[in-house]
């Protein structure tokens, strides 16, 4: 199960060589949030350290970000450390984009959640006003 970067972590050793990327996208016109996580499998962790060090999470942050533009902020968590960083979106290129890009495409390849029965709109009476209810 993924693990939410802002709830309270257990530190046991199995999860000491755990990494998790968290990717948060907001502002725009719409202001509509967007996020994306990923906890890489052990095999694939040192691929995701090497996309995290290679971001420049020291260097000077540009100060203005522009009215309705998006806003990212990005959470890590690895072996040894966690780090965060909020970036305008001019900021988003290079070593950024392509550690953001990463996490968006393995949130994206995770399997869809099981709907639970009884709960979805396919178990809802058909209305006449519903244009699913035509037969």
């Amino acid at each position: 199960m993924p693990r939410d970067l802002d709830a309270p972590v257990d530190e046991t050793p199995e999860d000491d060589d755990r990494v998790v990327v968290a990717v948060v996208r907001s502002g725009g016109i719409a202001g509509i949030r967007r996020r994306w996580q990923v906890e890489p499998p052990r095999p694939e962790t040192r691929v995701w350290i090497g996309l995290i060090e290679r971001c420049p999470w020291d260097a000077p942050r540009e100060t203005d970000a522009g009215a309705d533009r998006y806003v990212w902020s990005i959470r890590v968590r690895m072996p040894q450390e966690q780090r965060e960083r909020e970036l305008a979106d001019s900021e988003l290129q290079g070593a950024w984009r392509e550690l953001v890009d990463a996490v968006r495409e393995a949130d994206s390849a995770k399997p869809a959640p099981e709907p639970v029965e009884g709960s979805g709109a396919a178990d809802a009476p058909a209305t006449p006003d519903d244009p699913t209810s035509r037969g």
